[in-house]
């Protein structure tokens, strides 16, 4: 990866305050043309510092009221990417991370309700091949939400 310099870390500071804004105030605020950040941007884009651009869907909005984190133990950790090859198949997952620590996997997910939960539990994620157990925890309320900070005055 090439290096990142000020005006990148000044690029990606402000869009991962607000990814819509339009480049022209982008350019504004750093002093450069609008071409430049076009350039600078894709260039970001191209080499996988910024991965993506979208936008953040209130799961409440769509009848998802529950917020589960969900730990998995396997048979053995060599079995994760065929049991990620189940999960991505359940829609209500929206994250899935291979960890240290207690469990063999940690996945978020979104529920309607306990009863929908439940379900996604006992006939969907125990039943997967390799899963030994599950541990449910409810979030009751996300306090923070954020990207990484980006230091503008650092360089790499």
């Amino acid at each position: 990866m090439d290096k990142i310099d000020k005006l990148d870390r000044k690029i990606l500071a402000i869009l991962s305050k607000s990814a819509r804004i339009p480049f022209k105030d982008v350019a504004a605020e750093c002093g450069v043309s609008r071409a430049a950040i076009h350039q600078r941007v894709q260039h970001l884009i191209d080499n996988g510092v910024i991965t993506g651009s979208s936008f953040d869907v209130n799961p409440k909005s769509l009848g998802y009221s529950t917020c589960t984190y969900i730990g998995i133990n396997l048979e053995r950790g060599s079995m994760y990417r065929k049991v990620v090859e189940h999960l991505v198949n359940i829609p209500e997952i929206v994250e899935c991370h291979y960890t240290t620590g207690p469990y063999t996997m940690l996945i978020k997910v979104y529920a309607k309700d306990n009863e929908q939960l439940m379900d996604l539990l006992n006939n969907q994620l125990q039943g997967i091949p390799g899963v030994v157990s599950t541990e449910t925890l409810i979030s009751l309320e996300q306090s923070i939400k954020r990207e990484i900070p980006v230091n503008i005055d650092e360089e790499d």
